[in-house]
């Protein structure tokens, strides 16, 4: 069975790229911890991985550079000739995302690549142009009111026979 699992964080910029057949695709590299060895160094391996479509697009609104993700998908093998040498092939191995999932600090992570994704696409020279995340309504301090209830506003129940649920 082909399934890989990761949670790392984004070690590069992301930015969606449109094939000519008009599809998305995003590549990044996904840094991920390796355990610490006997001497307490810590190691990391950087993998890269590719998404396709509402995933890449996905990944490219929510997600920036540093931020920690979670990513299913599967391990893929290509080659490719060398350019400069035409007996030399080069293999490459990467990882197909299938979903991607938010991890740890949501809410600080989606305000701030919020802003970064508003900052990034400002400046694409590319032909891609996403749909604007959302904007947030802002909360309004409370006015300073009356409490409206009172515990004689509350009704006891007597049995769990009255529970709703």
């Amino acid at each position: 069975m082909n399934s890989v699992n990761l949670l790392g964080r984004i070690a590069n910029d992301t930015e969606v790229r449109v094939t000519p057949s008009g599809i998305s695709v995003l590549t990044f590299r996904l840094a991920v911890d390796r355990p610490p060895s006997k001497d307490g160094e810590r190691e990391v391996d950087f993998i890269t991985c590719v998404a396709w479509r509402q995933t890449a697009e996905f990944i490219n609104k929510y997600f920036i550079k540093g931020s920690m993700i979670g990513i299913s998908g599967k391990l893929r093998t290509r080659q490719y000739e060398d350019s400069r040498y035409s007996d030399v092939t080069h293999y490459a191995t990467e990882v197909y995302v299938d979903s991607a999932y938010f991890t740890g600090q949501r809410a600080a992570q989606s305000a701030q690549s919020e802003q970064t994704y508003a900052e990034r696409n400002s400046s694409k020279q590319s032909g891609y142009n996403p749909p604007a995340p959302p904007k947030r309504q802002e909360s309004k301090p409370a006015s300073p009111e009356p409490a409206i209830g009172t515990l004689d506003d509350f009704e006891e129940i007597i049995s769990d026979g009255n529970v709703p649920f």
